[in-house]
């Protein structure tokens, strides 16, 4: 019987040798190395500084009233600061935002604040609106309202945005914010017109802040009263003759 022959399979084709690496240029190894070092040195800024903090104030915050949202102007024209306005005030200011002057919700809300502004000012309190009207379209406002309170002028919003009322990438939240004497926010939140003045009612039913009480005064006694005193001691301290 014939003996069968079996073919064997071809070996598999060896793999193509893999290119060698090209070597890095000096320029492109130094570039490396900067940008590891820029990226070491970013994750450890993060580490050791954390979350970046919101630069909006919030009740109990202690704010630096020095520079503390740049230059405002009063509707009558006078420069003005918000730390100048806390300085003059007895216990603390009250700002309330509002977008527009003369529109029917800044109008209604205005209002109210005049309505009730004797309530909310009897603990020493100072009321001012605040918006990015010019200081005509403030006045003329003022002027028809018949508001007793000043309406203050922040075209560039850099006092709105400071409060945190500033809305993006342009426009003005209504709201209220209120810090006292020592820079403490005592309110800070946003709010229909009626809403911003329940705020304020609200601070001034509970309390936590007070007027500055004026320092008591002492009436210093005369040269004739001082005289008269020290007659009398000097007669009780001569013995009897």
């Amino acid at each position: 019987m014939p003996v069968e022959l079996r073919k064997r399979k071809a070996p598999a084709p060896a793999a193509a040798p893999e290119p060698p690496a090209k070597k890095q240029s000096k320029v492109a190894k130094a570039a490396a190395k900067v940008k590891a070092v820029v990226k070491g040195n970013t994750e450890k800024a993060a580490e050791t500084n954390g979350p970046p903090k919101s630069a909006k104030p919030i009740v109990g915050d202690i704010i630096s009233l020095d520079g503390f949202g740049g230059e405002v102007e009063t509707n009558d024209g006078e420069k003005t600061t918000l730390k100048a306005l806390v300085d003059e005030s007895k216990a603390g200011v009250v700002l309330f935002t509002y977008p527009k002057a003369s529109t029917p919700g800044c109008t209604n809300q205005v209002c109210l604040f005049r309505d009730a502004y004797t309530d909310l000012t009897k603990e020493g309190l100072a009321i001012y609106g605040l918006s990015t009207d010019s200081p005509k379209a403030n006045t003329t406002f003022k002027t028809k309202q018949n508001l007793q309170y000043p309406l203050l002028c922040d075209p560039s919003a850099t006092l709105i945005g400071a409060i945190g009322l500033k809305k993006t990438p342009k426009g003005t939240t209504r709201g209220v914010f209120a810090v006292d004497k020592t820079g403490k926010v005592l309110v800070a939140e946003p709010g229909g017109p009626a809403a911003t003045v329940d705020a304020v009612k609200k601070l001034v039913a509970a309390g936590g802040f007070s007027a500055a009480k004026p320092e008591a005064v002492v009436d210093k006694p005369t040269n004739a009263q001082v005289a008269e005193e020290k007659k009398a001691a000097e007669a009780v301290e001569k013995p009897a003759e």
